[in-house]
């Protein structure tokens, strides 16, 4: 299958790229939203590529953003058709942003946003040697469809879950359920929680996301990081 998917794109200055950040927006957003962490991650990564695709979708409710698919957060099988349809295509260009850039499976991270993190739990728990999943705001789709899923492609990335405790869009309940589904299915997962934020991402969510990904990657940290 050939992608559809395209977005903005912030390369290594002046490095050959040894891994891959792909940012996977929200509901009724673009790739734009995203992009602009990779420059607050640079110092962090300075030899990841990363890409904001634009969904394929255009967003009924937002005419001018995009959906991974369409999303009534109150119908938990809408939800599992829609990560479902959307995971071909993201899958697709996946596979070929690893060969644009020639890089292993094991040097890609997802980082989702909401929809997008559905998203990102949905492929990056179905793929081979994925090297993080990072998500914000978001929620664990079909934990019951889970089990063994990634014991059977031989690898289990690490997953970082963080959200607002003021989230009134996906409650923070969503981020203790879906920790707890991923430890029972055996996935390594770590979360954190941003005080006074709401359906976002603050500062404190940023750092934490961006010294998750430099662990995962085996990044040595620059002087005056502490690890996560």
């Amino acid at each position: 299958m050939v992608s559809s998917l395209d977005g903005p794109r912030l390369a290594p200055k002046g490095r050959a790229p040894k891994q891959l950040v792909v940012f996977l927006h929200g509901y009724g957003a673009d790739g734009n939203d995203l992009i602009a962490i990779g420059q607050q991650w640079q110092a962090l990564l300075p030899d990841a590529v990363f890409v904001a695709p634009h969904a394929a979708q255009p967003c009924a409710q937002a005419p001018i953003g995009r959906q991974w698919f369409a999303m009534d957060l109150r119908d938990a099988k809408e939800l599992w058709r829609g990560v479902n349809g959307a995971a071909p295509v993201l899958n697709a260009f996946l596979d070929t942003e690893l060969v644009r850039y020639g890089l292993s499976a094991d040097r890609l991270a997802l980082v989702g946003f909401s929809q997008g993190t559905m998203l990102a739990l949905h492929v990056g728990l179905r793929r081979q040697r994925l090297a993080a999943i990072l998500g914000y705001s978001g929620v664990l789709v079909g934990p019951e469809h889970l089990a063994g899923t990634s014991k059977a492609r031989g690898t289990i990335p690490p997953v970082l879950l963080v959200h607002g405790d003021q989230d009134d869009l996906i409650p923070t309940e969503a981020l203790f359920v879906s920790a707890e589904e991923l430890a029972k299915a055996g996935v390594p997962c770590q979360w954190h929680l941003s005080l006074g934020i709401g359906h976002g991402i603050d500062a404190g969510g940023l750092t934490q996301g961006g010294l998750f990904l430099a662990q995962c990657f085996g990044v040595k940290l620059p002087a005056g990081f502490a690890r996560a």
